[in-house]
This record gives structure tokens, sequence and C-alpha cells, in this order.
């Protein structure tokens, strides 16, 4: 039988979130964007071999994914939004973070918090990555794998398309980023 738990974050209680970011982050700065890459990876591999509760295991690709915009060449991240992206992952890279990992049940428990956060937070870029990816699959597929022939023309194109309508979608709303810029 399962029970189903919910509660809400308040202004202050992400505020909370936001400081021990920041904190993160700024601990993390001893560390280059290859180490808290790699940390962050080690961190999400020990997740996915743990016996985590469904709540944490859901969030962890979008982690994954979050990581492997980063790493990507041909999406050509824009460098505020790298920034962005590191700052979250580097709470990941302290297993003593707020409660510490090895806690059976609760150990991740703020770290599923987190990671949501960071979807939310950056749901337009994870978006606006997996619309590239699947564009840059169809056309690999299309043209052929090996067709670099204006191969960044036609991915840069559609790089700038897709970040255009991400830009204007964080215009049209007025939502707070939860960590980084204001929007």
């Amino acid at each position: 039988m399962s029970i189903s738990i919910s509660f809400e974050l308040s202004d202050s209680d992400l505020d909370h979130f936001r400081e021990v970011i920041k904190a993160a982050a700024q601990n993390a700065s001893k560390y280059t964007e290859d180490e808290i890459l790699t940390k962050a990876a080690a961190t999400c591999k020990e997740m996915e071999n743990a016996d985590l509760p469904s709540f944490v295991s859901e969030r962890v690709e979008s982690l994954e994914v979050l990581m492997a915009a980063v790493k990507d060449e041909e999406w050509q991240m824009p460098e505020e939004e790298r920034q962005d992206i590191l700052t979250s992952l580097a709470y990941f890279v302290d297993p003593e973070d707020m409660v510490p990992d090895h806690i059976p049940g609760l150990g991740y428990l703020d770290d599923a918090i987190m990671i949501e956060l960071v979807i939310q937070d950056m749901s337009l870029d994870l978006s606006a990555y997996r619309e590239f990816c699947s564009f840059r699959s169809t056309e690999e597929k299309r043209r052929g794998a090996e067709a670099r022939v204006d191969r960044e023309s036609w991915l840069a194109g559609t790089r700038s398309q897709i970040r255009s309508s991400m830009r204007k979608k964080r215009q049209s709303g007025t939502r707070r980023r939860v960590f980084g810029r204001i929007m």
C-alpha cells in the first residue's frame, strides 16, 4: 500500500533552499566544471544503484539531462545558463548535505526537493535541450550520421530558433526562478 504525502514550500522555505544552494555553490567553487560534473554524475549513479524511494528516482533523469546539456558541444550553451546549471549541480556533490544521504529512506529527501526545484527552475532549458536533441537525431537519420557538410549550419539555425522560443516563453511568464536570475 502506498501513501501520498504532499507539502507546499513557502517563499521563506524557498529562500532557505536558495541560501543552501548558494552555500553549496561557494563550497563547490573550489572545484572545476569537470569535477562538478564528474561528482554529480557519480552521485546520480549512486542514486540509481541505491534502493531509492520513487519520488527521488523519478527525478534523477532530469539531472542527467542537465549534465548532458552542459557537456554537449553542439548545443553551445550560453555561459549564463551553464553557470546556473553548475550552481544547481553543486549541491549534489556534497554527500553531507542538509540530510546526509546515508540515512535510510530520508537521506535523499532533501536531494529530491532540490532536484524538483532545479527541474522547475530549469524547465525551459530542459525542454529546449530535449527539442534540440530530437531535431539533431531526426536530421542525423535523414542526412546520415556522417553528414558533416553543413551540419553546423542546420544545427545553428535550429539552436537559435529553440533558444529564441525559450527566451520568449521566459519573457511572457512572470515566474521567479528559484536559483539564479529573476524572470
